[in-house]
């Protein structure tokens, strides 16, 4: 099982997209790759196996002989994607049509992933992990430091080469740095809760006042709206009038300014 478990590395095949075409769990996959040989595994899997490998048995010997070649890699390719119906469970909902491949294989992947995970490994945890998440990726093109944060964690869990920056670099590089440090002091008891009080009372109070400010600026703005419309003569925006609202409102913040600049100017001459 060795030379297998080296071979399906090699050849970049996932748990997750070998689960697929077997039709099995990922649970399941890492049991079956436990075992002492494919002897062992149910008759039906094991047929499978030897046609995407494309052997006549599972032996040391016989996996051993198989070359990774190009062609070799193209040919268990194609023979994943005939397998696998690829968006069997999403087409009904999604359009993946204007995806690449490989976004296509990506989205087919995680919903496949977190299905499972909802029904084969579901615990008390697991709806709070995948709503955090959800929250996550929300907010990940306003924060770009999610987006290393992920690849640090594909890093340490062995998914990606430590050496590789698909963002920016220097920015990467810092993070990950600072994390790392950081990890290594909740990991070896080096951080306790009562040292850190005053850090996360800190924590707490930043996100308050993020908050508090972003529900100042939206009273504003419903209030801006609210006098753009009474001096416009309408009841509410649609889709004829928003435009014509849309510019009141820049008009009247701009009012709004210039009174303010007046005030100030006229406080300091008194």
């Amino acid at each position: 099982m060795k030379n297998l478990n080296e071979l399906l590395q090699e050849l970049g095949i996932s748990k997750v997209k070998l689960a697929k075409y077997l039709g099995v769990s990922r649970q399941m996959i890492y049991n079956y790759l436990e075992l002492e040989s494919l002897n062992k595994w149910p008759k039906e899997k094991k047929i499978l196996l030897f046609k995407l490998l494309n052997i006549e048995d599972g032996s040391d010997e016989a996996i051993s002989k198989i070359k990774v070649t190009a062609e070799y890699l193209e040919d268990i390719e194609a023979r994943l994607n005939q397998n696998i119906k690829n968006g069997a469970d999403t087409d009904g909902y999604f359009d993946l049509k204007n995806l690449s491949k490989d976004e296509q294989t990506l989205v087919n992947d995680l919903i496949y992933l977190i299905k499972e995970k909802f029904t084969e490994e579901k615990n008390k945890d697991t709806y709070y992990e995948f709503l955090y998440l959800y929250h996550v990726l929300q907010s990940v093109d306003n924060v770009p430091e999610i987006k290393y944060i992920f690849a640090y964690l594909s890093k340490t869990t062995g998914f990606t080469d430590p050496m590789e920056f698909k963002f920016d670099e220097t920015a990467q590089f810092i993070l990950e740095s600072i994390v790392f440090t950081a990890m290594n002091l909740y990991n070896n008891g080096g951080a306790q809760k009562s040292k850190l009080v005053a850090s996360h009372e800190r924590f707490v109070k930043e996100i308050e006042n993020t908050k508090e400010e972003v529900l100042s600026r939206t009273q504003q703005l419903t209030t801006v709206k609210i006098q753009a419309l009474r001096e416009l003569g309408y009841n509410e925006i649609n889709t004829e009038n928003a435009q014509e609202v849309f510019n009141k409102m820049g008009e009247i913040q701009s009012r709004k300014v210039v009174m303010g600049e007046r005030k100030d100017m006229a406080n300091k001459a008194a």
